[in-house]
């Protein structure tokens, strides 16, 4: 736990102790939704975070309860009254009551969205019939929008009965008689303009959007390139029917990139339920990776058998195995998590394969070049024979380009082939340099050594 909230915890649990509601009202009132959340997650006892959460407003302790985990905020609103958890509930905006109603058992789920007035009712289950992982799933419905027939005075005016309710007000997008997205204006821009300008021709026509369907992940991908603020979401017929704040884009970037992590490792992360499930699926994600592994074992220990001779001809040979295939895999390593990272933040793409090909591997010669000649010259410090120096040389080298390279094309060719790159990579190009470095060292050391 961290020592700034160690010292809240401390001095809430001293008012706790003593009931001091005046003091702890005030208290919290100026706290941060964030610290809050973070010790009532710390305190063991159910009444006094019961307790801690009666002290909050209904504004306060919805954004509170939308720090914690569902089951947390399940939980903790179990013996509440419903008029209290209706006014928390109420104040949660509706993409955030979907992911907290979408972690939820079919009853408890039942339970609190019968707490909603009919109309919020029907706009939560709505986004809690998109997939989670789609612009659908991450949207909210609580935007501002403006006709484009109405003048700028008008706008404002709309503005002021609808801004209240909605999750941001950067941006106010256009809309026709159609409920088609035509065009945004920023606040500033309208709050510029002339009174009597008609909003079609003061309005920013180029407007950029993304489907509903569409994957959370390219979604992030625009914000992020374009900083946007927010994103307007449509529909196949470009009806407006949500957007995308950038904080929702924050926790979707977060939650990629640490699924990305955890697939690389062939794991998950660890939470407390589920484990029967989650050990399902981290043996199955591992499972096959490490078969074809342990079969790739298998054959390098079928081309030292057929290395056989060599070794027993030079024995100073099977000296420098380990750090062969060691480096090699290293910057197979090296190279396929830079592609996998490109490929999921997308500054990877089909304009770019070639040049990322071409760039690793220019990567690999240079550093194939330094690390073979340093090798080279070890070889024959150590064992005094020229011969040994530029074999074992030459194969770091080419161990080097070939590793550099196999691991910026491998992940791009799973990708293309459906396969998640981020989990088959490492196994895959491991296995692989190790089988290459060998058939490489065995080759040079049969043709060099002969001739020289």
């Amino acid at each position: 736990m961290k020592e700034g909230t160690n010292q809240l915890l401390t001095v809430i649990k001293g008012f706790l102790a003593t009931k001091d509601e005046k003091h702890l009202k005030q208290f919290l009132l100026d706290m941060h939704s964030v610290d809050i959340a973070e010790v009532i997650s710390n305190i063991t006892d159910k009444s006094d975070k019961q307790y801690l959460l009666a002290q909050l407003d209904s504004e306060q302790a919805a954004l509170v309860l939308n720090e914690l985990d569902a089951e947390v905020v399940a939980d903790l609103l179990q013996d509440v009254s419903s008029e209290r958890v209706s006014e928390i509930l109420d104040e949660m905006s509706f993409d955030d009551a979907a992911d907290f109603l979408g972690e939820l058992s079919e009853n408890d789920k039942e339970k609190f969205l019968d707490l909603f007035e009919d109309q919020d009712a029907e706009d939560v289950q709505e986004l809690m019939d998109y997939r989670e992982d789609t612009a659908g799933g991450i949207m909210t419905t609580e935007y501002v929008a403006i006709p484009d027939s109405i003048t700028a005075a008008k706008a404002i005016e709309v503005l002021r009965e609808t801004a209240p309710d909605a999750e941001t007000v950067y941006y106010v997008y256009v809309i026709n008689l159609k409920n088609q997205l035509v065009g945004v204006i920023s606040l500033r821009e309208l709050i510029i303009a002339s009174p009597d300008s008609i909003i079609i021709d003061i309005m920013r026509k180029n407007v950029m959007s993304v489907n509903v369907n569409e994957d959370q992940e390219d979604v992030a991908r625009l914000v992020a390139k374009y900083d946007f603020l927010a994103v307007p979401v449509v529909d196949d017929k470009q009806h407006l029917i949500g957007i995308i704040t950038v904080d929702d884009v924050i926790d979707v970037i977060h939650e990629e990139a640490t699924e990305d992590l955890y697939r690389m490792a062939g794991t998950y992360e660890a939470e407390e339920d589920e484990t029967l499930a989650r050990f399902s699926t981290a043996f199955k994600s591992r499972l096959p990776w490490l078969l074809i592994t342990m079969m790739g074992g298998m054959l390098s220990g079928q081309v030292l058998k057929n290395f056989s001779e060599q070794l027993n001809t030079v024995v100073a040979l099977a000296f420098f195995i380990p750090l062969l295939i060691g480096m090699g895999g290293n910057v197979g390593t090296q190279s396929s998590t830079v592609t996998v990272r490109g490929i999921a933040t997308g500054q990877i793409n089909t304009t770019t394969v070639l040049k990322t090909v071409l760039r690793e591997s220019m990567v690999g010669i240079s550093l194939g070049t330094v690390m073979g000649a340093i090798v080279a010259l070890a070889a024959y410090f150590w064992q005094g024979s020229i011969q040994l120096g530029l074999v074992v040389g030459l194969t770091m080298f080419a161990n080097m380009v070939t590793a550099a390279t196999m691991g910026t094309v491998v992940p791009l060719l799973l990708k293309k082939v459906g396969v998640d790159p981020a989990t088959a990579s490492a196994p895959f190009i491991t296995t692989t340099i190790d089988i290459l470095g060998l058939i490489i060292y065995a080759t040079l050391a049969t043709l060099l050594l002969g001739i020289l």
